[in-house]
């Protein structure tokens, strides 16, 4: 989510990118560090929006989206799971999803896209990971596993309601996934220029 603090004087996307616009460096937006998630949703949002808004690295997302809530940071684009709550309080103010789609947890929420930057998408997702040399019975054991769990109505249930979306792949489909992620981060990174 797109989140600001309910004293930043925005109510949208198209607003949030006006007032950049008309103040450049004025806003700033917290992320859980350098190279982070929430970094580069920001340098995204940046790019795309031709503005010009200050990045606040923290130790991590925790810390900056307490900061937000606290209104020392203007703004921060934070997952779903941990921003919805305090969206809900009154503590943030959501002005759309980064995603592609709309979040189950809040379908009010219009993407940012369609709230007005075109072309914007990006997520951050889990997975489970094994090391390189895994026998392929192993892999294909815990994928199925994995598939099971976040399927069963209990959980699938509880991601839902929480406004994640849970999803299983196979081993070759969480491959090309990392590799398609990886490949859009370092555009991001390259055209930033982040440095390690």
């Amino acid at each position: 989510l797109l989140v600001v603090h309910p004293s930043t004087p925005v109510r949208s996307v198209k607003e949030l990118i006006a007032l950049a616009k008309s103040r450049p460096g004025l806003l700033n937006y917290a992320s859980g560090g350098n190279g982070s998630s929430g970094h580069l949703a920001g340098e995204l949002f940046t790019y795309l929006a031709n503005v010009n808004m200050v990045h606040i690295p923290y130790k991590g997302a925790g810390p900056a989206l307490v900061d937000v809530i606290a209104g020392q940071v203007h703004l921060t684009f934070g997952s779903v799971l941990s921003s919805l709550g305090h969206v809900k309080s009154g503590r943030l103010r959501a002005l759309g999803v980064t995603g592609s789609a709309r979040s189950s947890g809040a379908p009010e929420l219009p993407t940012i896209a369609e709230a007005g930057l075109a072309g914007y998408q990006t997520t951050t997702w889990y997975g489970l990971l094994a090391p390189a040399n895994t026998p392929a019975d192993i892999v294909s054991r815990l994928s199925d596993e994995m598939k099971k769990a976040v399927n069963a109505t209990d959980v699938r249930t509880r991601i839902l309601t929480d406004g994640a979306e849970p999803r299983g792949s196979t081993p070759r489909e969480f491959q090309s996934h990392l590799q398609s992620e990886m490949k859009r981060a370092s555009t991001i990174i390259k055209r930033a220029g982040i440095k390690p």
